[in-house]
């Protein structure tokens, strides 16, 4: 399945305001000036720009193209590129805000971006998406750049459409720069592990927490909240280490069983089931608000944003809830999770997995050298768990949640770079 750069996706809460709510707390705690605070809220840079196409039926049609820089205080800013027709202004500052968190959570030298254009490419051929695609990368030619802004993909765009912007941007530099995107195909220095690294983050954090629990995974169970690109592999590599996944679900349904769900035949029949899990026999068929309050050791939400609220959060059993999707917790329900003592590994740690092995392609595109999947693997799971360490850490001192606690280390990081860097 194509790997898209994890980011979180607009729900039904003002995206922007979501996540504002949990970095105010986070700046509060930390003490952080006003100065501060507005040098870390707002965008560094924001372009819009109009892009008149010419269609297959010779007529020209004009979309408009975003780009928001977040921040580049840690280093050149990250973030995908999104076709999607709800494309907006708004949008995109809180997807690019989402980047300067996620990097620095990980310690990862970079800042934060994210870019769109409102289309629709359901409706488009590949020669529009190809015309659309390099005529953005010509207007964003002062934007995009190995040492100052890397896209890569989104909802909407993949391999494909990273390549068509490497291509154009190489041509405009007259030489090939495999640095300035990630998430191309493999020939084009894309990096192995890149389509499993989600989900494999996802599978690091799980075990991090469940050791913090005294969960023995080898006597645990889990139930995983969609089955796309993260949750199919989370559920895996999960049931590889011991875990017996219960039930697992996607846009059909929600699938049961009591004595664990066969993984990779799951696997296997939504590949030749069209893309999904619709009459799978290996388990009975239950309902998605089934699925999120069963009883079992750990919760991945993989799917889609505001699954855990205020409505069903109280009736939740398990012990660990760990977010393989963007924003899956509403802030509603935030404080009824903590109350009932449930470890969460929040969003912005949990599914950086992604953004880390985009920033080791990056690096092997600079070196000019490929590494091998076990090299990639053992330094994407240390990275991870570091992370977890250092958030669980923050959350004892300060006495928080862990989603809380992801904040606080990233906002403390990005803030002390700026002031060691000094601004004027």
């Amino acid at each position: 399945m194509t790997y898209i750069e994890p980011a979180p996706i607009k729900d039904k809460e003002n995206p922007l305001e979501s996540m504002m709510q949990r970095f105010d707390k986070a700046v509060e705690l930390l003490g952080i000036s006003d100065e501060m605070y507005y040098i870390l809220k707002v965008p560094a840079r924001q372009v819009t720009v109009g892009l008149p196409i010419t269609m297959d039926n010779g007529s020209i049609k004009v979309f408009e193209g975003y780009r928001v820089i977040h921040s580049n205080i840690l280093g050149p800013s990250k973030g995908g590129i999104r076709f999607d027709p709800a494309v907006n202004i708004d949008e995109v500052r809180a997807l690019a805000a989402w980047m300067t968190w996620k990097c620095a959570v990980v310690d990862i030298p970079y800042g934060g971006a994210k870019g769109g254009i409102a289309c629709n490419p359901r409706e488009m051929s590949a020669g529009e998406m190809e015309r659309l695609m390099r005529a953005y990368t010509v207007s964003m030619l002062d934007v995009f750049g190995p040492d100052r802004d890397i896209p890569a993909p989104d909802m909407g765009t993949g391999p494909r459409e990273m390549a068509w912007l490497m291509d154009e941007y190489s041509k405009a530099k007259g030489m090939t720069v495999n640095a300035v995107v990630t998430g191309k195909p493999l020939v084009l220095g894309g990096s192995l592990g890149r389509t499993e690294a989600t989900g494999r983050g996802v599978m690091v954090s799980a075990l991090a927490g469940m050791d913090k629990l005294k969960i023995n995974p080898y006597k645990s169970s889990a139930a995983v909240q969609g089955f796309g690109n993260v949750g199919s592999h989370a559920a895996n590599l999960l049931h590889e280490r011991g875990v017996m996944v219960k039930a697992i679900s996607d846009i059909s349904g929600a699938y049961y069983n009591e004595n664990g769900i066969d993984i990779e035949g799951a696997i296997k029949f939504r590949d030749l089931n069209k893309g999904t899990l619709e009459n799978f026999p290996g388990a009975e068929r239950i309902s998605h608000e089934e699925l999120l309050t069963l009883d079992v050791d750990v919760l991945v939400p993989a799917a889609k944003e505001d699954v855990i609220n205020n409505e069903n959060a109280p009736y939740i059993q398990a012990k660990l809830i760990v977010e393989g999707a963007n924003g899956p917790t509403s802030a509603s329900a935030d404080d009824i999770i903590n109350d009932k003592g449930i470890l969460v590994v929040p969003d912005i740690l949990a599914n950086a997995g992604g953004v880390t092995v985009s920033y080791f392609e990056w690096v092997q595109n600079r070196m000019g050298y490929k590494w091998n999947l076990d090299r990639i693997n053992r330094r994407s799971d240390r990275i991870m768990k570091d992370a977890f360490d250092k958030v669980f850490l923050t959350s004892q001192q300060f006495k928080v949640p862990m989603r809380i606690a992801a904040y606080i280390v990233a906002i403390k990081k990005v803030a002390d770079t700026y002031k060691f860097r000094g601004g004027y």
